[in-house]
């Protein structure tokens, strides 16, 4: 390694960098923060390179064709990716185990959902333990009950900017929607396009560690994860009584034979 590289050390995973310009897009890993903004999908990205990048969708140019089929793309290293869907091509290999991806970005999501317990980030509230500050900061509001994103368009406010932005296409038909490739089903969320072009690829990249089920999302497996537990975090309000799922306590409650007029359900944090 470079000696010089060690005068800009990353104080949160140790690693090491060239230059303090390197080290401040490095620590956006961490923080989770994005300071690039694009003017038309309000899309967010931690360098101005890949802002420069993205924004060649809006301006209508697509000169890489796929000769498979008819899409086309701005970028090449796009048109590159999407040939993968017609070759099945997966030469992102993990380390750590037998997986294979089409992508770098679903095989550092594997790593990281997989194969990493690190989890730094803990919640003063209910100890809640989070892989980078963003994640924590977004779970605080859970709490706290802040809806910190507000509406331009109307007085409706919002706990993540995910919601928000969803809420300005569907409601105020502000932004551009991610559109699959495959199928054509619409997304207001990047991060949602991803997940569904998994299925479409069959990647599952989540896998349980008590049964070894794989799944497509995080949400799947943590769900599915409940069955090999028995801690129950939903309550009736009513009786006092524990379940699993919320779906079951809210069918419970409508049978409950204590009857407060209003449903009061609520997790534990223990």
């Amino acid at each position: 390694m470079n000696v010089h590289s060690s005068k800009y050390k990353c104080t949160e995973c140790g690693k090491c960098f060239g230059s303090n310009k390197d080290l401040t897009v490095h620590r956006r890993s961490h923080s989770g923060e994005k300071p690039f903004e694009c003017t038309v999908c309000s899309k967010r990205f931690t360098v101005s390179a890949n802002l420069a990048r993205h924004s060649r969708i809006h301006g209508g140019e697509k000169p890489y064709n796929c000769h498979e089929c008819d899409k086309a793309f701005s970028v090449s290293g796009n048109l590159t990716k999407h040939m993968r869907v017609h070759t099945g091509d997966k030469p992102y290999k993990c380390s750590l185990c037998d997986k294979s991806f089409s992508t770098s970005s679903h095989l550092q999501s594997h790593k990281r959902h997989v194969h990493s317990n690190r989890r730094p980030y803990d919640c003063h509230y209910c100890g809640k333990m989070f892989k980078s500050n963003h994640h924590l900061k977004g779970h605080v509001y859970t709490h706290t009950g802040a809806k910190p994103y507000l509406c331009r368009h109307c007085s409706d406010c919002f706990t993540h900017y995910i919601q928000l932005k969803a809420h300005l296409l569907k409601s105020h038909n502000e932004g551009t929607w991610f559109t699959c490739h495959i199928c054509q089903k619409k997304f207001s969320h990047s991060g949602h396009l991803q997940a569904h072009l998994l299925r479409h690829e069959g990647v599952k990249p989540y896998v349980c560690d008590e049964c070894l089920q794989y799944f497509y999302t995080a949400t799947e497996l943590k769900h599915h994860q409940l069955k090999h537990s028995d801690f129950r975090q939903f309550c009736c309000g009513s009786c006092g009584k524990y379940y699993q799922y919320k779906q079951n306590v809210v069918r419970h409650f409508n049978r409950c034979s204590v009857k407060l007029g209003y449903v009061h359900i609520f997790a534990r944090q223990d």
